[in-house]
């Protein structure tokens, strides 16, 4: 890699990503991105009533990532400096995608674009997948009052929208090198082996 890494961590919700970024951050010395959730003031309203508040859900997430991003590219990717985030912009079309019909998801999809096309991607992409069952322990385990409500079925439409995301990127962004790691079987938290085993191959991905 001729350039310092753009490092993003990815997966559906409860696949552990903002917790995997921050281990990561730390043991690799890495200065560490991560989104804005818990502030979102629609969340609580999307979860209940997803047709009514998608569109201002959406919109939230896709400025706020937007600033986070251009602030990213300031601050570490001009200055040649590594840097990791919790997630990849490109999320926010995964989920507009589902959750926005007619001419809002048109409208969306066209400011998506205006304000994202000319940033930089991410060199490597660490994708967490996991199953229902992985993912639904996972959100219990943390008590996020807002994701209470979310419908099982909403998660498993979730891991195959990643699972066709990651495959689109992979051929629409052939630079970015996309890492799969079984969050069923790859227990990142618990287990300080199979953190070393991610940390060690990212570490010499990134040279």
């Amino acid at each position: 890699m001729e350039h310092a890494p753009f490092i993003a961590v990815e997966g559906p919700i409860g696949a552990g990503k903002t917790t995997l970024a921050t281990m990561l951050a730390e043991k690799l010395q890495l200065p560490v991105i991560k989104e804005i959730v818990d502030e979102n003031p629609f969340l609580d309203k999307f979860y209940q009533n997803m047709d009514d508040w998608s569109f201002q859900l959406e919109m939230f997430f896709l400025c706020n990532r937007y600033k986070q991003l251009e602030d990213t590219v300031n601050r570490y990717i001009d200055k040649g400096k590594p840097v990791i985030s919790d997630y990849h912009i490109y999320k926010n079309l995964i989920f507009s995608e589902r959750t926005l019909k007619g001419t809002k998801r048109e409208k969306y999809r066209k400011i998506y674009h205006v304000l994202t096309d000319d940033l930089p991607k991410p060199d490597i992409i660490l994708y967490i997948r996991a199953d229902l069952d992985t993912l639904l322990k996972r959100i219990a385990k943390r008590g996020r009052s807002f994701e209470e409500d979310i419908a099982p079925a909403y998660l498993e439409q979730l891991i195959e929208d990643y699972d066709e995301a990651m495959a689109s990127l992979a051929l629409t962004e052939p630079s970015t090198r996309i890492v799969t790691i079984d969050g069923n079987q790859v227990d990142f938290v618990e287990n300080n082996e199979d953190f070393t085993a991610i940390a060690a191959h990212l570490k010499e991905l990134m040279k």
